[in-house]
């Protein structure tokens, strides 16, 4: 697969124009091996925030693992066939699935045959075959496939989810011809998958537009609940699931799409306002709110806005629709996508917006809301507008995906008729700390730990730890991203074979929202390899239920050993209190906890040390 093969620099000036000074960093995610990409989806891990994974039509796959500055990208393949409504997923054991139609390449398929879902344990370096979904009778279709996972602390934490639409007989006029939702459950990190269940009570027809069923985008409550609306001939629909996915309610009316969702934009192949489904799992004052975006014309045909409701009841009722772009004017926003980050609760939605241009001349906006919806913030993302041909086909819908304050809006900008794929990186404003102000290394062990604090003067994005020994160059070792509240402290542990005994120079390479850096002061260090405090592996590891933490005291002194989940909740402290120097073994029972990579950490006096463990059930 060539994995490596291409590595993009992010770019901030010398192309198309872009400014260097604009507020928000954007970064080309296509390169060669892309022709003209679109659709575009995009999943951070929440396990190590550093990884992305993004997809584009037809079978285009790109990643980055330092945090979305750079990526690589390689073209996917399966004996099923893979063709295009890339959709990508990180759970939260670190996998992360790349979800597409088929291609009928098996010995009895025919064109979009099934549902596919493939899996890569290593960010993408290699995939399975996948698994198929979903597969029919000539000439039944499946399409517009989009997954979910639970990463609550539910009885179904870790579960994979898939909605879709299925076609009798895709952009047939028959009135026999019908569209339905269709719904599929994987319960092994989506090795097998549960036979299709229809979802929708009331089905639509088959022509690809107004009165077809479409748009199933499911999202989990924060109990393990299943959520999901569709547009179709009735309006918005929704319906729910709280076991699961084994059974399903009526379908509940949530509002109509005056204008329907397939609808026209100028300099656009087709539009559509399809709508997305997302709920609140974190612990904000607003968890367990249920929400759904989408756009239409109900403002006129040359006026598409962006809209918003809400339900706080699981969907049994819902709000009046409220428009989320702010603009006064009467002109386009058009492709919109939504999110919610799980840690804060804020929610987040990218689109494309014609507020401050001329003609089919398109900008990229990007609206937070942190009071569960009722009010919506806009700001400009892209760094230049850029012009479409509708001689070019732009694909359905654009992506944004958001994690304890880093958001990552995903986009295609088509000049004239070249695409390309482009991210910006927005960190929450209310929770990101902004100029270093202290930095300090210490030794531990065989490990160096650098220690920093922020406050908030100037608008940071993260920083790059960087080493150097002798009279060697800098080399990056790692990043930390920057977010937090008014002042935060930051700590990073470095261990490798590399480290000797030798004298070792750090600096921090502190990155800006505008793609410029400054570094830290030099800090050196005498390293000598000592055996002290020191925090073992658990054992087995994985484990279920039970397995063993070591760890090592040089002196006498009161510890702590805590496990937390990877929303950052304690889940459990393990030991504490006065303990003597030397090796300790401690007994973690996690039967109470549903499979998935949990932290425990040791703290003793100011030194911390943590490591991770998997529960697989």
């Amino acid at each position: 697969m060539n994995w490596g093969k291409y590595i993009f620099a992010f770019i901030v000036c010398s192309f198309f124009g872009l400014n260097i000074f604009a507020q928000y960093l954007n970064v080309r995610v296509d390169g060669p091996l892309s022709y003209s990409p679109n659709e575009v989806s995009i999943s951070i891990n929440p396990v190590d925030l550093n990884y992305l994974a993004a997809g584009a039509n037809i079978d285009y796959y790109y990643s980055s693992s330092d945090g979305g500055f750079t990526w690589s990208e390689l073209s996917m393949s399966s004996s099923l066939g893979v063709w295009g409504d890339p959709c990508l997923l990180y759970d939260s054991l670190g996998y992360v699935y790349f979800g597409h139609l088929s291609y009928g390449s098996s010995p009895s398929g025919w064109w979009i045959d099934r549902i596919v879902v493939q899996r890569s344990t290593n960010h993408g370096q290699t995939w399975n075959d996948g698994a198929g979904i979903g597969f029919g009778t000539y000439p039944q279709a499946q399409d517009k496939e989009w997954l979910a996972v639970d990463h609550t602390q539910s009885q179904y934490k870790g579960n994979l989810y898939v909605t879709w639409t299925e076609f009798d007989d895709y952009g047939s006029s028959n009135p026999s011809d019908s569209s339905r939702i269709r719904f599929s459950k994987s319960t092994d990190a989506g090795i097998s998958w549960t036979t299709a269940k229809t979802i929708s009570d009331v089905s639509g027809d088959c022509i690809d537009s107004d009165n077809t069923d479409e748009g199933a985008v499911p999202a989990v409550g924060p109990n393990g609940e299943i959520y999901v609306s569709w547009a179709g001939p009735l309006g918005l629909m929704f319906d729910k699931s709280t076991d699961a996915g084994q059974t399903w309610g009526d379908d509940i009316f949530v509002s109509n799409i005056p204008g329907g969702w397939d609808f026209n934009v100028s300099g656009i192949s087709r539009c559509n306002g399809l709508p997305i489904t997302m709920c609140d799992i974190s612990n904000s004052p607003f968890r367990g709110n249920v929400y759904v975006g989408w756009s239409d014309q109900r403002n006129g045909t040359n006026n598409t806005d962006v809209f918003f409701v809400k339900s706080t009841d699981g969907g049994n009722t819902w709000s009046s629709p409220l428009k989320v772009n702010d603009d006064q004017t009467s002109r386009h926003q058009f492709f919109t996508w939504m999110t919610v980050d799980p840690t804060t609760g804020h929610i987040w939605a990218v689109f494309y917006d014609r507020r401050n241009t001329t003609g089919d001349a398109t900008d990229v906006f990007v609206a937070k809301s942190t009071d569960g919806g009722d009010t919506f913030e806009n700001f400009k993302v892209s760094q230049s507008s850029f012009t479409p041909s509708s001689f070019v086909f732009f694909g359905d819908y654009t992506n944004i995906t958001a994690w304890n304050g880093k958001i990552y809006p995903i986009w295609m900008r088509a000049d004239n008729q070249t695409m390309s794929v482009w991210v910006a990186h927005v960190i929450d404003s209310t929770t990101v700390p902004v100029e270093l102000s202290a930095f300090s290394v210490q030794q531990n062990n065989d490990k160096v730990i650098l220690n920093w604090e922020t406050a908030t003067e100037t608008n940071n994005y993260g920083f790059e730890i960087q080493r150097s020994n002798k009279n060697s160059e800098f080399i990056t070792i790692g990043f930390v991203a920057g977010y937090g509240t008014t002042t935060e402290k930051h700590q990073y542990s470095y261990s490798d074979e590399l480290i000797s005994d030798d004298n070792y120079r750090y600096r921090l390479k502190q990155v800006d929202y505008d793609g410029s850096f400054s570094y830290s002061d030099e800090k050196e260090i005498n390293f000598v390899l000592l055996n002290d405090f020191a925090l073992y592996q658990n054992y087995p590891n994985p484990f279920n239920p039970v397995t063993t933490i070591s760890y090592k005291l040089p002196e006498p002194g009161y510890i702590t050993l805590k496990v937390y989940d990877i929303l950052g909740n304690e889940v459990s402290i393990i030991d504490n209190g006065f303990k003597q120097a030397g090796v300790h073994d401690v007994e973690f029972d996690g039967s109470n906890l549903g499979s998935g990579i949990y932290f425990y950490v040791l703290q003793k006096d100011d030194a911390m040390l943590n490591n991770k463990m998997i529960i697989l059930k």
